[in-house]
């Protein structure tokens, strides 16, 4: 039977997981009032708690399978654990072997708008914690429209993520 990863966020496994299912930051989370105007580059630091996902195997109760796929959604805090937000998104195992490796899609609503990411996480049927991931954001919605850069994320306590968001506007 495969693992249950803590999500995903985010990642992927997000998220993955999150995540299945998420450096350090300087802002203390997404504060839309004294966010950087659009079009600069800034970072900040999300935490992602997995609220629920949802294992969709090929094989019922056999082995990892190419095409499994996890379907998760957690809720984001800041850094001082207020909450801002959720996360959601799917993975879907693309190869089982060397530890595996599965492609997340993973959007991030947060005040002011949408962040939607995407990427590989690898080694994820590995003993152990869910492995630290980075996933490539891909667009965003409101203050994150045009949004680029990328999200890094590591597993911090069970079913516990952090996510650092490194945008390039």
């Amino acid at each position: 039977m495969r693992p249950i990863r803590a999500a995903c966020l985010g990642t992927a496994t997000a998220l993955a997981t999150l995540l299945a299912c998420a450096p350090v930051a300087a802002a203390a989370g997404v504060d839309t009032d004294s966010a950087p105007a659009k079009g600069k580059d800034r970072t900040f630091t999300l935490i992602g708690h997995l609220a629920e996902e949802t294992y969709f195997p090929v094989n019922p109760g056999g082995a990892p399978a190419q095409g499994d796929r996890a379907v998760f959604r957690s809720i984001l805090f800041d850094q001082d654990g207020k909450q801002i937000g959720e996360t959601g998104g799917t993975c879907v195992t693309t190869r089982v072997d060397n530890g595996g490796a599965e492609e997340c899609t993973v959007t991030y609503n947060l005040p002011g708008g949408q962040l939607s990411s995407q990427g590989f996480v690898f080694g994820f049927l590995n003993p152990g914690p869910p492995p630290s991931f980075d996933n490539g954001i891909t667009g965003g919605t409101g203050e994150f429209d045009r949004a680029r850069g990328q999200i890094h994320a590591d597993t911090i306590a069970p079913g516990t993520r952090r996510f650092t968001v490194d945008l390039d506007h």
